[in-house]
């Protein structure tokens, strides 16, 4: 793990400083976003997580217990959503700390963990990640909003177009 990285839960002090740092970097995260977290967060159906590296927000990831992927709601698979790292922060082993403590947080509720990554190329290094670390796609194949696409059918390719995918995470 990084030196100096602490991972803790989402609290009132953070939704206006993860904005000003998302709009920094030209990202629109508005803090009713995060309010809306922690809301979900004290009603049960979300965990949210933030990673601070050095005293400084460096980005955070969620876990929805109620996902509204029909797959995964059917069969009660809790999904890893809105996974963050803020650029000046990547490839120094946070999104795999995020990673691993919502892996932890969610194995002693479920075997299996779904998560969601986009198709366009913003998500290249997410799905490069998520191979790495064992999530497999569901089988159900692409989703555009959430509904199946079929074959033939025509999407537009943008954070919507999404694939599915799974881990086991306990035996």
């Amino acid at each position: 793990m990084t030196h100096g990285l602490q991972i803790r839960p989402l609290n009132d002090a953070d939704p206006e400083v993860m904005e000003r740092a998302f709009s920094a970097i030209g990202w629109s995260k508005p803090a009713s976003q995060f309010r809306r977290y922690l809301g979900e967060q004290s009603a049960g159906t979300r965990s949210c997580w933030v990673a601070i590296l050095n005293q400084t927000f460096a980005g955070y990831v969620t876990v929805n217990w109620k996902p509204p992927y029909p797959a995964f709601a059917e069969y009660g698979i809790p999904e890893i959503q809105d996974l963050n790292v803020l650029s000046s922060f990547r490839r120094k082993g946070i999104a795999s700390a995020l990673l691993d403590f919502a892996e932890t947080e969610v194995a002693p509720r479920s075997e299996l963990v779904g998560i969601a990554v986009g198709l366009h190329p913003g998500y290249n290094a997410a799905q490069k990640l998520y191979g790495k670390r064992g999530y497999i796609p569901d089988g159900r194949g692409i989703t555009y909003k959430l509904r199946s696409v079929q074959e033939g059918e025509q999407v537009t390719l943008d954070d919507s177009l999404l694939l599915h995918l799974t881990k086991r995470i306990r035996c």
